[in-house]
């Protein structure tokens, strides 16, 4: 059976490498979906501060959020093209991270089942989207020879523990209480 290939009209080619059997096309479409919903993520979290419109947190997350965009774009291309995640938006994530674990701190020790007001349920989405982006560049590199530079494996492991924990802080404003994993597979 032959492969399939694109066909000579533009408007029937929804991205230029869809054809092409390497994980990195696979990569790049997940890393372009996380783009997308991180602004859902961000749209719904508008809608929230509504609610909360005197919540510095609630305010902070937007920001964070909004400069957190562009960059999920630039985790897209940045195997395929130019490196485009720099050690200085690194620092940035972690010190943005570091200060909403502070603030956490006292709301969540161990696993929950996921749960809250939206955005919550969109960023555990964006978390999980983090480590099925890490997988792939796991195999990208590992198995399909690729280089994958060492900053972006860690910004997406950051950037998935920071998702997690922006749910988190959304839950202790909304006073939504988390219920506690306990698993019965580990103990």
């Amino acid at each position: 059976m032959k492969k399939l290939r694109p066909k000579s009209n533009i408007d029937e080619l929804c991205y230029p490498y869809i054809y092409e059997d390497s994980l990195l096309c696979d990569y790049e479409i997940l890393t372009d979906a996380l783009t997308r919903t991180v602004g859902w993520a961000i749209n719904d979290l508008g809608v929230l501060r509504k609610q909360y419109s005197e919540n510095i947190e609630l305010k902070q997350l937007e920001k964070e959020l909004k400069w957190l965009l562009p960059l999920c774009f630039h985790l897209n291309g940045s195997i395929r093209g130019k490196l485009a995640i720099t050690e200085e938006d690194h620092q940035q994530l972690l010190e943005n991270y570091r200060n909403f674990k502070t603030i956490t701190a006292e709301s969540i020790s161990g696993f929950v089942l996921p749960g809250g007001v939206s955005p919550v349920g969109i960023l555990n989405k964006c978390s999980s989207m983090c480590k099925q982006a890490i997988r792939l560049m796991v195999k990208i590199h590992n198995e399909e020879q690729k280089e994958v530079a060492e900053i972006l494996p860690k910004f997406a492991n950051l950037l998935c523990n920071y998702f997690f924990t922006a749910t988190v802080l959304i839950n202790q404003v909304t006073g939504f209480k988390e219920t506690p994993f306990v698993s019965k597979s580990y103990r």
